[in-house]
């Protein structure tokens, strides 16, 4: 079983930047594909990003791509997802998740373990 705990969250204005960070209970979680959703209200939960237990591959959606970034830092069994120029489209709960399965998870399905999710809001 692992557990996992986000943090980061927060307000911010729009064209601005955070990062959220995801701690996993479990050593064995730096094996795991990892990857960041995100759910607004009233709005289906959403690929936002993913990384390979390595850190050699990582997949976003088209909506982030090139203004988030993904990364893991195995040792910390952490995962964290930089978030710059952000617009208030990016308003969401915003979930991390982790995948026993080999390769990169592209939907919510392929995911074995959630987290409870942290608010980011952008304001304009």
């Amino acid at each position: 079983q692992v557990q996992l705990e986000e943090s980061g969250g927060g307000l911010v204005q729009a064209g601005g930047s955070l990062r959220v960070s995801c701690a996993a209970s479990a050593r064995s979680s730096r094996y795991y594909t990892m990857g960041w959703f995100r759910q607004a209200p009233g709005k289906e939960r959403e690929f936002v990003a993913a990384i390979t237990w390595s850190g050699a591959s990582t997949a976003y959606a088209d909506s982030v791509k090139g203004r988030f970034t993904i990364s893991r830092d195995n040792a910390k069994n952490t995962v964290y997802l930089q978030m710059n120029s952000l617009k208030p489209e990016d308003t969401a709960v915003y979930y991390c998740a982790a995948r026993r399965g080999s390769g990169l998870g592209l939907v919510f399905y392929e995911y074995d373990y959630w987290g409870q999710g942290t608010q980011v809001t952008v304001s304009s």
